[in-house]
């Protein structure tokens, strides 16, 4: 079921066009990767849906009616940019960002406490927060998003300023929420958490849409029938047998395993290239390469800019 809707969204500004009749459907309880270089029109989609600006041209909704003004109480957004007031205690702070989220002031420090704990940042509750690290400020404003539970969350760069340990913890804590039934929508670069956490993206480049789909659909259909064969022996006897019908990309011989990456032309079947290396050697692995995440987006982003 569709939570979330933003519809033929363009926006301009100046001379500048930011988003050019971009749509982006999120279902329920999935989470949505935003991809782009810097420049795209991410942040640009990510504050009309906030309403901090609004589009030129276009529609959104939220569950299934026109996003309205008082719909923010439903959304929990998490800015690249650091948002805290820096002579602030952190507590205090926390406490009061969480008020203007309709929370009781007793409940919000119960659940404050709880998440200060789990993230391992108790002890700075009576500090000010120019006396935290950006690892630091970037758990508190996360829990702050998260805090008053909403139905629909959205992550500008989430892992922006974690070393790796916490962006894993960061990530671990997403994967939750989803599993509670959260529906998440993140804007990245981190194209490992990508693959790792989401269901559908849509990739921008240059206010445009260029890719948009089911994550591992996208990777299926990017992949160019290329293979990697492991087997014993050396790597000489298979490259023999093999016709110019198949293209050698890689090949390693080891000491008791080599290894042979090759792809396929399109006439060519598997079997008849298993076939051929059965008689020359012991196969112990043979696997396709499906391209990952990173590959997709920059072969898609550099052959729309070669257009241009």
């Amino acid at each position: 079921m569709e939570l979330f809707l933003a519809e033929n969204i363009s926006k301009q500004y100046a001379n500048h066009l930011a988003l050019d009749h971009v749509t982006v459907s999120v279902s329920q309880g999935s989470i949505y990767g935003l991809l782009g270089p810097n420049g795209a029109g991410k942040t640009t989609l990510i504050r009309i849906i906030n309403q901090i600006t609004a589009p030129d041209t276009g529609k959104l909704f939220l569950k299934g009616r026109k996003l309205q003004p008082s719909d923010i109480s439903l959304i929990g957004y998490l800015p690249e940019e650091r948002g805290l007031y820096k002579k602030m205690k952190v507590g205090e702070q926390a406490v009061y960002l969480a008020q203007l989220k309709d929370l009781p002031k007793k409940e919000a420090i119960r659940r404050l406490r709880i998440w200060f704990e789990k993230f391992d940042i108790l002890q700075w509750w009576d500090k000010k927060v120019e006396e935290l690290s950006k690892g630091m400020q970037q758990k508190v404003q996360f829990i702050i998003t998260i805090l008053h539970k909403p139905e629909l969350l959205i992550f500008d760069e989430p892992f922006s300023g974690f070393d790796p340990i916490n962006a894993n913890l960061i990530k671990q804590e997403i994967l939750k929420l989803k599993e509670e039934g959260a529906t998440i929508l993140f804007s990245t670069h981190n194209m490992a958490s990508v693959e790792e956490l989401c269901d559908h993206i849509t990739l921008i480049n240059k206010s445009k849409t260029l890719l948009q789909g089911e994550i591992n659909e996208i990777k299926q259909k990017f992949k160019s029938n290329v293979f990697e064969i492991g087997f014993s022996g050396q790597v000489n006897m298979p490259l023999a047998t093999l016709t110019p019908s198949y293209e050698i990309i890689d090949h390693k011989t080891g000491k008791n395993i080599s290894s042979l990456k090759l792809k396929l032309n399109s006439d060519i079947k598997t079997n008849d290239l298993l076939s051929n290396l059965i008689q020359v050697g012991n196969i112990i692995s043979f696997n396709e390469v499906i391209p990952n995440m990173n590959d997709v987006f920059i072969k898609v982003v550099e052959e729309t800019n070669a257009l241009n």
